[in-house]
Order: C-alpha cells, then structure tokens, then sequence
C-alpha cells in the first residue's frame, strides 16, 4: 500500500491506492475490483466492503504513516486501475475529447477528468509531461470520474492522427488571435488542446491545430487557470451540442 500510495506501481504490482470512504464507494459503484481493504483499528469495517475481500486491520500509527491526507479517515484499498486505449475514445459518434499536452498540476489535470465526464465529452488522452491521473491529488480531484473517464497515453504522433478520424483539433490560447468560445463549432468531432500551466501549448501543438479558441475575459487578468479554462470550453461544447 505504502508503495502505491507513492506511485511506485513496479513494486506495488500495478495497483492504486484510494482513501476514504467516498472514493471508496465510488469505486465499487464504478465497477473497480478491490484487492485488499486496510482499516486503522479506530473504525469498524465498512458495510459496503464486499464478502470474500480481504480486509487488514492496522493500528493507527501505522496506517497514519501509509497515508497522505492529514486527517485520515480510517479506510482505504488496493484496486485495479481500469485500462482505457484510444479506441474507446474513438468509438463514440463526434467525440468530443480532452487533450492534456504537459499538465504537471495533479490538481488541475484531477479537475479536467471530472469536467470531462460532467460535459460528457468521451474521455482525456494524456501526452508525455502530463502527470498521471493516478497521481493522489489527481485522483482526489477527480472526485472518483477517474474510475470512468477514459484517460489515454497518448503520442504527439497520435494526437496529429485524430484528423485521419474526422476530428479537428482546437488549441486552447490567451490573448488576441483566436476565436472567441462562442464563435467555435464544437458540434461536431473536435479535441479540445489544453497546455501547460506556465508554457501553454508549444509550437509543435500549435501547429498542428485546425483552430485556436480562447475565452474572452472581460477583467484584467492576463490568462485562467488551465482547469477553469478547460472546463469552461468543456461547457461551451457541451452547450452547443445540447441545442442542436
């Protein structure tokens, strides 16, 4: 537990570490498979573990020294993490997806997994850079969507090849020089190419984007957190295609 708590997913035989009863029934209300459920021997074991789980008791100390959160809750479990490929991406009629090119904020990329599945775009691919959706503050920004977004590792090269599908390829930007949220057509098959927090998209990314969005900004802000950002566009996609 203590080595997938710290991504070491070598040693940790794959599996990821959750904690807490809602992320907990989240999971098994996802469909996650549960390898092993620890309790810190303050609480009772909770009723939603299923028979034939195998449940270990740990003292305290312990169990607070495993752990990341600073106030613990008392539970928490090994699960098999789902595994997602590009096709189950695809597979919808004018997917709408999310590109994460280089987000390093765990934060940001966790709230960008829910944002996906709450506009009901058809998942997150995730490009080299990116931190991992199983990162424990990801996970917990996820608020438990990570358990049934799909979320990709992805290649530049695959990017660049969603166009051979019929799906355009929208860069996130700040400033002048891109369309207005508004005046884009997310109806139909489109990425949504959200940057680095402090770099934003490069040059390879812009490229090779069909078109650049950004979102007007009234107030004297210079750009919006890429999380907000990307969620607002998630929105205005979402939106669009519930007035069609």
């Amino acid at each position: 537990m203590r080595a997938a708590f710290q991504g070491r997913a070598r040693l940790s035989g794959g599996l990821v570490a959750i904690e807490g009863d809602h992320l907990l029934e989240e999971a098994m209300l996802s469909g996650m498979v549960l390898k092993t459920v620890f309790v810190s021997e303050r609480r009772d074991v909770p009723h939603m573990i299923p028979r034939g789980v195998e449940v270990l008791r740990l003292t305290e100390e312990v169990f607070e020294s495993v752990v990341e959160t600073q106030s613990p809750q008392g539970v928490a479990a090994l699960i098999v993490p789902p595994v997602h490929r590009l096709d189950d991406v695809l597979k919808s009629a004018a997917p709408l997806i999310l590109v994460a090119a280089g987000l390093q904020d765990p934060g940001n990329l966790g709230t960008l997994v829910r944002s996906t599945e709450a506009f009901g775009a058809a998942g997150i691919l995730t490009t080299p850079g990116t931190v991992s959706a199983w990162n424990q503050k990801a996970l917990r920004a996820s608020v438990g969507s990570v358990f049934r977004m799909p979320v990709v590792g992805v290649t530049s090269d695959d990017v660049s090849d969603l166009k051979t599908h019929g799906i355009r390829l929208i860069a996130a930007v700040g400033g002048t020089g891109a369309t207005p949220a508004q005046d884009v057509d997310f109806s139909k098959a489109c990425a949504l190419l959200i940057g680095n927090e402090g770099a934003g998209l490069g040059a390879e990314w812009m490229r090779m984007a069909d078109e650049r969005v950004t979102i007007p900004c009234p107030g004297p802000v210079e750009s919006l957190n890429a999380a907000v950002a990307g969620s607002l566009l998630l929105y205005e996609a979402s939106r669009q295609r519930a007035a069609r």
